[in-house]
């Protein structure tokens, strides 16, 4: 077992949260197990209650541990995405037992430039919607979303729809869209200074930016790009 320095210019519980978030990476403490308590991780490493506690509440922050109330700190569960079918980020949050809704931070309308005209198959200048959103799962942030969509296909769609209902109900129901496929890149970036501060996160956390882009049929419906946090979410491909 790592024992922290005393003799280090690192501070102590610094140190400790070194330790345990090694200890989460290599499997010692798996999601939803219970880590030592307070008393326990004092005594295991030689340092005092306030040490522990502020570790503990550093790594909280950082989304790796959770305080259940009572019954002590577990290792916080991640959401475990199949990519190999059609999801939404409602849907996968239901199944796994959480409260998912979405807080609309911006919605307004622009003309295309090139970039967001290549990306969403419309000529240059034509309007678009852009909405951003924090997406939610019970009072936890879970992922950072800037979405654009052809105005030509949703004419009419106006903020309201979109405080409420999930995006992709809004598109079913009110504009009867058939959804073909969904196309998403993936790539692990830094977590910038305001994406860490809407995702209440610490900016040491890595995060995973994924590009999906929406098909109707050979139509682009839909181009997103969206910052997840990186101690939520496990993503998983199966080969057959």
């Amino acid at each position: 077992m790592a024992a922290v320095d005393k003799n280090s210019k690192l501070p102590l519980y610094y140190q400790l949260v070194e330790i345990l978030v090694k200890d989460i990476q290599e499997g010692r403490y798996l999601e939803n197990e219970r880590i030592p308590s307070e008393r326990q991780l004092c005594e295991m490493y030689d340092v005092s209650r306030v040490t522990v506690r502020h570790a503990v509440n550093e790594l909280v922050s950082m989304g790796l541990l959770e305080k259940r109330h009572g019954d002590g700190t577990y290792v916080a569960p991640k959401l475990s995405q199949d990519l190999l079918g059609f999801y939404s980020f409602t849907d996968e949050m239901k199944k796994i037992g959480r409260e998912p809704w979405s807080k609309v931070l911006e919605f307004d309308t622009h003309s295309s430039d090139e970039k967001i005209a290549r990306k969403l198959g419309v000529e240059i200048g034509s309007p678009h919607y852009r909405l951003v959103r924090l997406r939610m799962a019970d009072d936890t942030p879970m992922m950072y979303e800037r979405t654009y969509l052809p105005v030509e296909r949703f004419k009419g769609l106006v903020r309201e729809d979109l405080e409420d209902t999930p995006m992709y109900d809004v598109f079913r129901n009110q504009f009867d869209v058939s959804f073909s496929k969904a196309e998403e890149v993936l790539k692990p970036v830094t977590t910038r200074d305001y994406e860490a501060e809407l995702l209440e996160v610490n900016q040491a956390v890595p995060s995973m930016m994924i590009e999906r882009t929406t098909y109707e049929d050979d139509e682009i419906i839909e181009y997103t790009i969206s910052i997840a946090r990186g101690d939520q979410f496990n993503y998983r491909v199966v080969l057959e």
